[in-house]
């Protein structure tokens, strides 16, 4: 009977030195456990990103101008005088500026995000014939797509004319004068993306 009793208390010591210490944590700390006990600290760390920038930029300048001055003519008088046509002139100008930026997500190793922390972990006094294991996992899978489209088109028709200056049939005959024909245009486009 003794003897019974003495192995069932065995036993029970037994199953109480067979404890597991499992941890899984950024900094973990497992110590007195018994014999033959199996420890193991666990960090795994995902970062699962996707990022899509798609930029469609675009500057369209369609200009049409027509200047013209009219006739400046003398006819037909004994002393004639002078008669002068004005000026034609167009004028174009335009500026555009654009700024696109695109920033980088929060995930990820390389940007900051919660990879790239330390993991720490330690496991102490374990009895005999115990297995310790301290393992830490990073998996970053990050997806940065760009995709710009940039389009500029500047399409300028001008058209600018003087009259005819014309002194005819006249016993003295004055000035003619006509004005000056002047186009003029200017177009500025910036662009900047950064991604």
């Amino acid at each position: 009977m003794k003897k019974q009793l003495y192995r069932a208390a065995a036993a029970t010591v037994l199953g109480l030195s067979l404890t597991t210490g499992v941890v899984a944590a950024d900094s973990a700390n497992i110590s007195g456990t018994g014999t033959g006990s199996y420890n193991h600290v666990s960090s795994h760390k995902t970062d699962n990103s996707r990022q899509w920038n798609d930029n469609d930029v675009s500057a369209y300048n369609n200009n049409f101008q027509q200047a013209h001055t009219g006739d400046a003519g003398v006819y037909h008088n004994t002393t004639g005088g002078s008669a002068t046509s004005g000026a034609a002139a167009n004028a174009n100008a335009v500026a555009a500026t654009v700024n696109v930026s695109n920033t980088g997500g929060s995930g990820g190793s390389s940007s900051g995000g919660a990879l790239g922390a330390s993991n720490s972990g330690t496991i102490s006094g374990t009895g005999t014939d115990s297995v310790n294991t301290v393992s830490s996992q990073e998996t970053d899978n990050s997806v940065v797509s760009n995709h710009n489209d940039v389009h500029v088109m500047n399409s300028n028709v001008q058209s600018a004319s003087s009259g005819d200056a014309t002194v005819a049939g006249n016993t003295t005959g004055g000035s003619a004068t006509s004005g000056n024909a002047t186009n003029t245009t200017s177009a500025t486009f910036t662009f900047n993306v950064s991604n």
